[in-house]
């Protein structure tokens, strides 16, 4: 059964751009290696750059642990963690109600 789930969390004004490139690099890793990983998205928010949402499908509760447990999501902790404000990072479950997407 898939997993829905996002993650918001906002950063220090002067650690944007850094914070994009390794986004950018971290998503092309779960692009190229984890299959499970059926959509991961990162938004940056329009009216506030600071702020940022990822978004994530993983097929099963494997493809989520394998996510959650790569050497390229303790790498990418290591960016942001230290540039974190107003709190740690919020992550959350979802259930899929509808969608347009097959």
């Amino acid at each position: 059964m898939p997993i829905y789930q996002t993650a918001h969390y906002q950063v220090q004004p002067d650690a944007v751009e850094e914070i994009k490139h390794a986004i950018e690099d971290f998503v092309g890793y779960v692009a190229v290696n984890e299959p499970g990983s059926t959509l991961y998205a990162a938004w940056q928010q329009q009216d506030d750059p600071t702020r940022f949402v990822h978004l994530f499908i993983f097929a099963d509760a494997d493809a989520q642990h394998t996510h959650g447990n790569s050497d390229a999501v303790r790498r990418f902790e290591s960016v942001y963690t230290p540039r974190l404000v107003g709190g740690p990072v919020v992550f959350t479950d979802y259930q899929l109600v509808a969608s347009n997407v097959p």
